[in-house]
Order: C-alpha cells, then structure tokens, then sequence
C-alpha cells in the first residue's frame, strides 16, 4: 500500500512539496511534532463507508449461507481496500487543499454509488458496482499521478496506478460475466492482485519497484484513521441493535438479548481502544520503517476486525428478533465466529506491533470453538450471551493485565 509513499531516492523534508500543474499549489501536508490530524473534511468523508457496512451487513443477513459469507467477504474486501487505498492517499495529501478536496468529492460519489450496488453486485448490478469501484480507484489514483509528474514522487504512484489498471479490467470483466460462479473468479483474482501488489512493492515492468522503507508516511496519522474505522464498524453494531429492538416487542428475552448485544459492542471496543490503540499509534509514530507497520499492521489486519464487527452485528440482530428456538449452524457461525475474527485479528495487530502473542486471547478463542461445537444444544440467546461472556471477561482480563503492569517498579 502506498498511496502515500515517498520517493525512492532520499525523502523530502517536511516542507517539501509536490510541483504540480500550475494552480494546484502545494498539496502535501505539513508534517510537523506530534503528526498530522485527521481533518473535519476526512471524518466527513467516511461517512459513505458508514452506509458501506450497513449494506454488508444486511447482505450478510439476508444471504447466510458459506457462498452467501465469501461473497459479502469479497465485497468487504473491496470496499475496506477504496477507503485505505483512500487514508494512504489523504496521510501524504492535504486533505483541505481544494484540489484534494474536490478529488475527495468524487471519490464520496463514486463511493456512495458502489456502496448502493453491494447488494445486488453479485446479480444485476454487478457493472454498476465494479465501475464504482474502478472509478475510485483509478480515478483517485491517476489525480494524483498527475499531480506528481514533475516530482520523485510521481514514480511511485505511477506503480500503483499501474496494478490499479490491471486490477480494475478484471473488475470490469467480471462484472460483464452473466456466469455466477466465472464472475466470482475473476472478481477473486482481482482482490487477490489488489493485495498482493504492496507485497511485491507494485513491481512494475520498465518502472522497478518500492520498499516498505520508501514508505514514509505520518503514523499517528494512519493509526488514528484506521481507529475511526472501527469506530464507523462499532457503530454499526450499535444502530443495529438500536433499531432491531424498536420493532421488537418487548419481553425478557428480547430485553436480555438487547443487554448481551450491546455488552459485546462494549468489549468489543474496551480490548482495542482501552490502552492497545494508543500504545500502537505511539509505536508507529516512533518507528524507523512506519511503512512497514502501516502496510502489515493496519491495512491488512485491521480488516480482520472490522469484518468481525461486521459478522458480530449479524448475530445481533438475529438474536434480537428471535432470542428463542433453536440455534441453526447459520447463527452458530455468526454468533462465535463475530468475536472470534475480532480477536484474532487483534491478537495478530498486537504480535506485528508489540512483537507479544497473550495467551488470554487464545484462551478466548478455544472459548468460542467450544461453544460452537456444543451450540446444537443452546437456544439462541444462550449462545449469544455465552459468546458475549468470553468477550467480556478477555476485556476485564486485559484491563487487570494492564494495571498489573503499571504496577510494576520502573527499574532505572
């Protein structure tokens, strides 16, 4: 990922700015102590992602089959890859410079138009939604190319903009299959290209490629951009909940369903937000190769959570509307498999950025492989508030492991 990327040869200052067409001016951002802040402009634009995983999520619902999963994944998978391709974009780019902002405005458009054709871009609408997301991505892209023609910069994004093309054309050619199962395949060598490409460092005939050290990039910035996404996510679970039990009837049941869905939304932010996510923003920032840790540890983890978020709101829901029954393996899956992504993605988020694994998060995630085996013989209330227990107690587990450690005497 390097939207946001630096020169190959040595850097510029912090005051450096690309030479662009004349009347653009100077669109990087001035990098000074403490980093960049998220602008008004930024958070505004997220705001089309925020009906982005509404529609997953009542995808996901409405198709809870394992082909129905892999095809919300896919989508989650490009949409997740539009934004940070976007936070890549916006870390180097002066996000309040009028030509970035005008490029973000149509980025908000085309992102509003394809997060509108997620439900049906399996179906009819598949073109719709492929040529949304190619205009995001290409698009977005090739202003910024053209921006830096004149500057080092210019040949780093003239690499992605490269895999961007080549990935888009699959995209596009997917979408103008009328075969289910043809336009899956292409769709998935298309993601599959997407993400391989910083891997190899958007090696590029004729144009060479980039190293992660190349990549200088503000990471308190990324940090707290990547935060605000799973705060959108954690959001989502909340309106779920909020609106599920306003067509409910009320009765105990619902009402313990309703308490079980909003704790795990609770836990669910108290294991990332309550001292992780500050301590990373505070290692990125100080890293020599903030590149790298941006690449691994935010824009490729991070998506591990949010589609746990995601799944977990599923349960949410379901349980919400029929806490009774018996549990079908649709629910059992959603209901154990919610908390489980988001754990270990934040088990992973942790071993990239603190080089540390806890046990506790294993722990939780046998937890939940238990309770999905024995779930048969759970109603569906039983399980929810059995899987929001494991969470609960890996957030008070994680509080107590915390204090324990500042506890301890500093040896000087």
């Amino acid at each position: 990922m390097t939207e946001s990327a630096p020169p190959e040869s040595a850097p510029p200052g912090p005051a450096a700015r690309p030479a662009g067409p004349a009347g653009l001016g100077n669109l990087l951002r001035a990098r000074g102590e403490g980093g960049a802040r998220v602008t008004f402009f930024e958070l505004f634009f997220d705001l089309v992602f925020v009906f982005a995983v509404t529609q997953l999520s009542h995808r996901l619902l409405e198709h809870l089959t394992i082909r129905g999963a892999a095809e919300t994944l896919l989508l989650l998978l490009a949409v997740w890859w539009a934004w940070m391709y976007t936070c890549w974009t916006t870390n180097w780019f002066d996000p309040d410079h009028p030509a970035v902002r005008l490029m973000l405005t149509g980025v908000m458009v085309a992102g509003l138009f394809m997060s509108a054709m997620l439900p049906e871009a399996f179906g009819d609408r598949g073109l719709w939604f492929a040529a949304g997301y190619t205009a995001i991505q290409v698009g977005r892209t090739a202003f910024v190319v053209y921006s830096t023609r004149r500057h080092p910069l210019g040949r780093n994004f003239q690499r992605i903009l490269f895999w961007l093309v080549v990935a888009g054309a699959l995209w596009i050619a997917g979408a103008l299959v009328d075969d289910a199962d043809v336009r899956a395949g292409l769709w998935l060598l298309a993601v599959a290209l997407d993400y391989l490409a910083p891997w190899h460092g958007y090696a590029t005939p004729l144009l060479g490629r980039s190293s992660t050290a190349d990549w200088t990039i503000d990471g308190a910035h990324m940090a707290e951009r990547c935060q605000l996404f799973l705060i959108i996510a954690l959001g989502e679970s909340v309106l779920v909940t909020g609106a599920t039990l306003a067509q409910s009837t009320p009765t105990a049941a619902v009402a313990a369903a309703f308490v079980s869905a909003f704790a795990g939304t609770v836990a669910l932010w108290w294991i990332y937000f309550d001292h992780t996510a500050e301590a990373a923003a505070d290692r990125i920032a100080s890293s020599a190769d903030p590149g790298r840790l941006g690449r691994s540890a935010y824009t490729f983890i991070h998506i591990v959570m949010v589609a746990g978020i995601i799944v977990g709101a599923v349960a949410d829901e379901l349980v919400l509307a029929h806490p009774g029954g018996h549990v079908t393996h649709g629910f059992a899956a959603v209901a154990t498999g919610g908390p489980a992504l988001f754990i270990a993605g934040h088990a992973l988020f942790k071993r990239v950025v603190f080089g540390t694994f806890t046990g506790a998060r294993l722990a939780a995630l046998l937890a939940l492989a238990v309770l999905a085996a024995v779930s048969s013989a759970l109603t569906p209330l039983a399980l929810h508030l059995c899987a929001t227990a494991v969470v609960v107690v890996l957030a008070l587990w994680d509080v107590r492991a915390h204090r324990l450690v500042q506890a301890r005497p500093r040896v000087t």
